[in-house]
């Protein structure tokens, strides 16, 4: 694995972060809007589940106008994160914090999964005005406690 970690801090791509002036600071903070942008909209739906908003909003009106900007937050953090992690792969993989950023990613992941396969598809008896049911509650802690604590482990990578 060293090797491969090697090759990747080797390669042209990873020199170029390292050699651009302010490269990576931009990418930091591009990763930060991703962040933003992919935990905030989710943890509004995630209220929603828990029952803020029950009696005045539709779960699929809120999950319409706020997970597609989850998304994209993904896709903008996923990618910068890549990107930073690419110029002290070594270091970043050696990080004890790191298993617990990538563990956490796939539990949040996983959970999505099987939120939208299962319990989502029957929305249509608890939309409005119902309390959502308990899996879709543990699916919203779960959602909650698993993307808070990607971003702990994320920063932890800078310490630890």
């Amino acid at each position: 694995m060293d090797d491969f970690f090697s090759w990747l801090e080797d390669g042209w791509f990873a020199e170029a972060i390292r050699g651009t002036a302010y490269l990576y600071p931009v990418l930091e903070s591009i990763h930060i809007i991703g962040i933003a942008l992919l935990i905030g909209p989710a943890a509004a739906f995630d209220l929603r589940l828990l029952g803020l908003g029950r009696q005045k909003l539709r779960v699929t009106t809120v999950a319409n106008y706020l997970l597609p900007l989850s998304r994209l937050g993904f896709v903008i953090a996923a990618v910068t994160g890549v990107l930073m992690f690419l110029p002290g792969a070594s270091l970043m993989a050696d990080r004890g914090s790191a298993p617990w950023k990538l563990g956490l990613i796939l539990i949040a992941g996983l959970n999505i999964l099987i939120f939208h396969r299962r319990t989502y598809r029957g929305v249509s008896d608890w939309d409005l005005g119902e309390p959502s049911p308990v899996p879709a509650r543990i699916a919203a802690v779960v959602s909650l406690t698993s993307w808070t604590s990607v971003t702990v482990a994320g920063r932890l990578l800078a310490y630890t």
